[in-house]
């Protein structure tokens, strides 16, 4: 790999574009350095709350076409209990964004605090969770408290804060724009698309919590819209997730504005192996189009 593939977003450094999206293989510092291993640009962690939650109950996933539709109910030990999880990220060699989750603004600040005395490069404020009460996309899906809880983070921490959007609202660059107002450094666009799978035989839907997160190809096409949206209404980097599967997916990302993409359905069909199959796609691509930097095809298409 050459220095081509480097990007920096909100001061952060990552040696190439990809990064581990939030939920997947994000639960232990060992899992971690095994992604910034197999070539991940940066990590993201599981969604970490001020206390533990044990999540719903099974059945939590059930694969449909095109994707995975998840409940989990974001179950996690706790962002004290898993500070010392991150003691094992400590030469890791890529930042590690820690997704946070919380009920109010207070809280968010709170644990913002715990996660950044723990070791965090930087935050993801998970506001956009389809699936769990009282939080998530319940917080995401309205402009004045997504702009209440960075302010809030905003205040008490000094690290990067990405803001993670849900799709499931009517105008999503709205959203963005309110968190760019109160100080956020940057958004992940998207979280999962809210949904469902019934079992024809029982007539009952299959996931313990009935509703569930969509993720995967299937959502690909509504995640490029948001993104281009987005990078149409704000100046912060925006990363780029949901469907991302090949270097061609990351390219068209990345054209549409994204500055960094996140992976992670695509890590249960295709291994640990597609963050280098991508990274050497990306190159590869720049190669041929003779670009001297992955930075000169950020926002491509609004150029066009």
């Amino acid at each position: 790999m050459t220095n081509r593939l480097t990007v920096e977003i909100a001061g952060l450094k990552l040696a190439n574009p990809t990064m581990l999206a939030a939920g997947i293989l994000g639960m232990s510092g060992l899992t971690l350095k095994r992604v910034a291993k197999a070539g991940a640009g940066a990590v993201v962690t599981k969604s970490l709350g001020l206390k533990p939650r044990s999540g719903y109950s099974n059945p939590t996933v059930v694969q449909v076409e095109g994707g995975l539709i998840n409940a989990m109910g974001l179950p996690n030990p706790g962002i004290k209990h898993f500070a010392l999880e991150m003691r094992e990220t400590k030469d890791i060699g890529v930042p590690v964004i820690v997704s946070i989750y919380a009920f109010t603004s207070h809280e968010f600040a709170t644990v913002s605090r715990e996660a950044v005395k723990a070791g965090a490069d930087g935050l993801e404020l998970n506001v956009s969770c389809p699936h769990a009460e009282k939080t998530g996309a319940e917080i995401g899906q309205d402009p004045r408290l997504v702009e209440e809880v960075v302010k809030e983070v905003r205040k008490n921490v000094e690290k990067p804060v990405f803001v993670k959007l849900t799709p499931n609202v009517g105008n999503i660059a709205e959203v963005a724009e309110a968190a760019e107002r109160a100080g956020a450094d940057g958004v992940t666009a998207i979280n999962t698309v809210k949904a469902m799978a019934i079992n024809i035989e029982t007539a009952r839907p299959i996931l313990g919590n009935k509703v569930g997160g969509l993720s995967g190809l299937a959502i690909k096409p509504v995640a490029m819209r948001c993104v281009y949206e987005i990078c149409e209404a704000v100046k912060i980097p925006v990363v780029g997730c949901g469907g991302i599967n090949t270097w061609q997916d990351a390219v068209e990302f990345m054209e549409a504005g994204a500055s960094a993409v996140q992976i992670g359905t695509a890590i249960a069909t295709r291994g640990l192996e597609v963050f280098k199959q991508v990274t050497e796609g990306i190159e590869a691509f720049l190669e041929k189009k003779r670009f001297g930097s992955v930075k000169e095809i950020v926002g491509l298409s609004h150029r066009c």
